[in-house]
C-alpha cells in the first residue's frame, strides 16, 4: 500500500495503472470503522486498483460544529487500510490553499433545502466541491459511497449526472451495530448513558418499516409511531420525515407503485446523528 500526500504524486502513481487497470475510489474524513471497510470491500469486489481518501474538509463543517474535535486518527486508518487491501491512501494537509478554493459548487437547492441541508446551510455545498476535487485528482472509474448519508449519495449522484463525469456512483448498505445503532465516526462521542438511548432511533425506524409492511400508509401514523419510541428514549429528533429516496421531495402518503425513504437526525448528548431505511407498503 502507498501513501500520496498530494494531487501531484496520486497522480503520477496512478497514472500507468489506469491503462489496464479499473479503480475504484472511497472519499472517507478518517476514523474508519467497519461501515468505511465495507466500502472498502465493495470497492474491492468491482475494481482492481481502491484508492481511500483522508481527508476532514473544513467547507462541510458549519459554525459551532465539531471540525476541530473531529478525530483525526490516521496511524490506524492506515493500518486498517492496509489490512483491508487498498492499494492507495491519499492523506493530502490540505485541498484549498490558504484563503479556500477559488471556485466553489453549489449543491442543488431542490436535494439539499430539507433533511440535513436545512439546518447545515452550506454543508453540501462544501461536500460537492470537495467530491469534484478529488474526482478530479484520483479520476476513478467507480466511487463508492454509503447509504447512511443519503442526502448526500443523493446529491452527489446527481453532480455526477449534471456534469456528465465518467464516474459510476455505487452506493453500500449501512452497517449497523449487533442492536442496530448504524456506525458512524461520531459514536464515539457517546456516553454509556448516550449510547443505550441511541438505539431508539433504528428502533423508531424499523416501527415504522413493520407498520407499512402491515398495510399502513398513512404518514401520520407511522411517524407518531417513531416519535413515540424516540420520546421514551429522551430524544427528540431535529427531523423526522418521509420522503421520495431520489427526489427526496415530502411523501403525503405511501404507495406500493412509489419508493418511499424514512430519515431521522437527532441530537444525543454532543453527537448529532443520523440514520434512514426504506419503507415498502404491503396492500
Amino acid at each position: 500500500m502507498r501513501v500520496a500526500h498530494s494531487a501531484d504524486e496520486i497522480r503520477r502513481q496512478l497514472q500507468s495503472l489506469r491503462k489496464s487497470q479499473s479503480i475504484a475510489f472511497v472519499p472517507t474524513m478518517g476514523c474508519l470503522h467497519d461501515g468505511h471497510l465495507s466500502l472498502i470491500r465493495k470497492a474491492k469486489a468491482l475494481a482492481d486498483i481502491v484508492v481511500v481518501s483522508i481527508y476532514v474538509n473544513p467547507l462541510q463543517f458549519g459554525a459551532n460544529e465539531d471540525l476541530d474535535k473531529y478525530p483525526r486518527t490516521f496511524e490506524a486508518d492506515a493500518k486498517l487500510c492496509a489490512e483491508a487491501g487498498v492499494d492507495f491512501i491519499f492523506h493530502p494537509s490540505t485541498l484549498y490553499g490558504k484563503n479556500g478554493p477559488a471556485i466553489t459548487l453549489q449543491a442543488a437547492a431542490s436535494l439539499c433545502d430539507c433533511l440535513c441541508g436545512a439546518s447545515r446551510p452550506g454543508h453540501f455545498d462544501g461536500v460537492v466541491t470537495v467530491v469534484n476535487i478529488l474526482f478530479n485528482i484520483v479520476q476513478p472509474d467507480i466511487a463508492v459511497f454509503g447509504e447512511k448519508d443519503w442526502q448526500q449519495l443523493t446529491i452527489i449522484r446527481r453532480m455526477v449526472s449534471d456534469l456528465h463525469m465518467p464516474v459510476e456512483v455505487v452506493a453500500a448498505e449501512t452497517i449497523r451495530e449487533k442492536d442496530g445503532l448504524a456506525m458512524s465516526s461520531r459514536n464515539r462521542y457517546l456516553t454509556a448513558d448516550d449510547r443505550t438511548a441511541a438505539i431508539a432511533i433504528s428502533q423508531a425506524l424499523r416501527s415504522m418499516q413493520r407498520l407499512a409492511a402491515s398495510g399502513e400508509s398513512d404518514i401520520d401514523t407511522l411517524k407518531q409511531e417513531a416519535l413515540t419510541i424516540l420520546a421514551n428514549a429522551g430524544i427528540t429528533p431535529e427531523y423526522l420525515d418521509i420522503r421520495h429516496p431520489a427526489s427526496l421531495k415530502n411523501r403525503r402518503k405511501l404507495n406500493s407503485l412509489r419508493p418511499a425513504r424514512a430519515f431521522i437526525a437527532a441530537r444525543v448528548g454532543t453527537a448529532r446523528l443520523i440514520d434512514n431505511m426504506p419503507l415498502e407498503l404491503t396492500q
